[in-house]
């Protein structure tokens, strides 16, 4: 990411450690030039004041494009829509939207989903990833405009929960007030450095409640090769995979699985840079392998792994065992040291006589060893822990 490249160039630059020479207040503000230049280099913007209605003739004709997986972040609420089209009604200014020109002229939807999927829905214009049309959106009352109840765009058949008697369309006059509203257009331009997109994405979406750090990480991955993406999430959704990792319903739905995927690929196939955070190394480090795209590899790393470890243990293997028995919650020490281990190691393993066995005795031996008990210390950092899980484990499984 663009954070990376500025590191190189400091460091091919100054050579790594001259910040840290006293008495370097000008050598500091010279390098931090140099990087301010470097990511202004990267970066092309512009901006333009557009009506909603410009917008969505833009959507109709797909020059606007909203990935399909996306719109799992779709997720307000019919009051937080309501909110919305009283804003615009009101001639409240909302925050810009942000996008990222395609080679071909196309604007992709960096933020501001929820804001354009709620207009376009309510207009009765948001598709499906199926290209089908969503149904329509009702509104609800709202603190100024309580004759928002039951308000539709247009009538429809469509809306479920409130039949068509029900349903107060809106007036011509106010929808065309709603059509020429205008929003701010933030557009990355090309030819920007496309990691940047990736970087924009996740600043703008970090703060916020409504999608979390996997579902976040989801759509940067999408972004660089959704082809890469959809076999992540194919793998994730094994029966092994989701067994092992002791999915529920719920994590699943949080994104859980996909998270426990991308952490055991990483681990296995990206070297930790200590002087990242952990999330920071996650996000870097699923770049870099989307980036790549090697799918097959990624697949059977996961599959064969996962199958490995549920032979030899079933949907206990990641578990601590104690006194001759699995017992506790599954975690990341089980996933960095144990899946991680055997994964950097699965060419040998397999090779061997009886590797299901060999797997089965060596995941009960893991947690009798000393190091493990400093692993699951409560007040140990997650840089600190991978530092030792993933090390140890690529040992301990090695035959």
């Amino acid at each position: 990411m663009l954070n990376i490249m500025l590191q190189q160039r400091s460091d091919t630059l100054y050579g790594r450690g001259a910040l840290e020479v006293p008495g370097s207040k000008s050598r500091l503000f010279k390098v931090l030039q140099d990087e301010i230049e470097i990511a202004q280099r990267s970066v092309r913007t512009d901006a333009y004041q557009m009506s909603i209605g410009e917008l969505v003739s833009m959507y109709d004709e797909g020059e606007i494009i909203i990935a399909p997986e996306f719109q799992r972040l779709f997720r307000w609420e019919i009051g937080q829509k309501s909110k919305l089209i009283e804003s615009l009604l009101l001639g409240i200014p909302l925050p810009s939207i942000f996008v990222y020109e395609l080679e071909d002229g196309k604007w992709e939807l960096v933020d501001g989903l929820q804001r354009l999927s709620s207009i376009l829905e309510f207009m009765g214009k948001l598709k499906n990833s199926d290209g089908t049309v969503c149904a329509p959106s009702v509104l609800e009352a709202t603190k100024y405009l309580p004759s928002l109840h039951n308000s539709v765009w247009a009538k429809s058949d469509r809306i479920d929960g409130t039949p068509q008697e029900e349903q107060a369309e809106m007036d011509r006059s106010l929808q065309l007030t709603i059509r020429r509203s205008r929003i701010s257009v933030e557009i990355l331009k090309r030819p920007s450095d496309s990691m940047t997109k990736f970087d924009l994405f996740q600043r703008l979406n970090a703060g916020g409640t409504v999608a979390n750090q996997q579902e976040i990480r989801n759509c940067i991955i999408l972004m660089i090769n959704d082809e890469y993406y959809r076999a992540i999430k194919a793998a994730a959704e094994t029966e092994n995979f989701k067994v092992l990792t002791a999915q529920t319903e719920s994590q699943m739905e949080k994104q859980r699985h996909i998270e426990m995927a991308v952490r055991f690929l990483v681990h296995t196939f990206v070297a930790y840079d200590s002087n990242l955070d952990v999330g920071e190394f996650i996000d870097d480090g699923i770049v870099e392998l989307a980036s790549t795209g090697d799918i097959a590899t990624t697949i059977s790393a996961i599959n064969s792994t996962f199958d490995l470890l549920y032979q030899a243990a079933g949907q206990d293997a990641l578990r601590r065992f104690q006194e001759g028995n699995y017992s506790g919650r599954v975690g990341l020490v089980g996933l960095e040291a144990i899946a991680v281990g055997v994964a950097k190691n699965l060419a040998a393993i397999q090779k061997l006589d009886n590797p299901v066995e060999f797997v089965k005795l060596k995941t009960q031996e893991f947690w009798s060893q000393d190091e493990v008990a400093e692993f699951v210390s409560p007040g140990m950092r997650g840089t600190t822990r991978i530092q030792r899980t993933v090390p140890f484990g690529e040992r301990w499984f090695k035959p």
